[in-house]
C-alpha cells in the first residue's frame, strides 16, 4: 500500500472488456514527508476519489480483489480517501 494524491484523469475508449465501466485516476505517490513525488500510478477508483484528495492505494494482484470483477487486468485500487494524514519526523 502507499499514499498518494489524485492528479489527473485517465480515458481510454479502447481497451480490455473487463475495466470497462471502471473510473481510471492518475496518482502521485507521497514521500515520508507527506510531500508529492515526480512518481506517478494509474489506478481504479473504488471509493469515488477525485482531483487533489489524499488517497490509500493497494498494489499487485490483490488490488483486484477489491473489486466485484476479479478477471480484470488491475495492479492498483484506490481503497481510502484520507480525512487527515499525520506524518512525525
Amino acid at each position: 500500500m502507499f499514499i498518494g494524491q489524485v492528479t489527473g484523469n485517465l480515458w481510454a475508449t479502447r481497451k480490455d472488456e473487463n475495466l470497462n465501466g471502471f473510473k481510471f485516476l492518475v496518482v502521485r505517490k507521497l514521500d515520508f514527508k507527506g510531500e508529492l513525488t515526480d512518481e506517478a500510478i494509474v489506478a481504479v477508483d473504488s471509493v469515488g476519489a477525485g482531483f487533489g484528495d489524499q488517497v490509500l492505494v493497494v498494489g499487485g494482484s490483490s488490488a483486484r480483489y477489491v473489486l466485484e470483477e476479479n478477471k480484470a487486468p488491475i495492479d492498483a485500487t484506490i481503497v481510502a480517501i484520507i480525512d487527515t494524514l499525520e506524518i512525525e519526523e
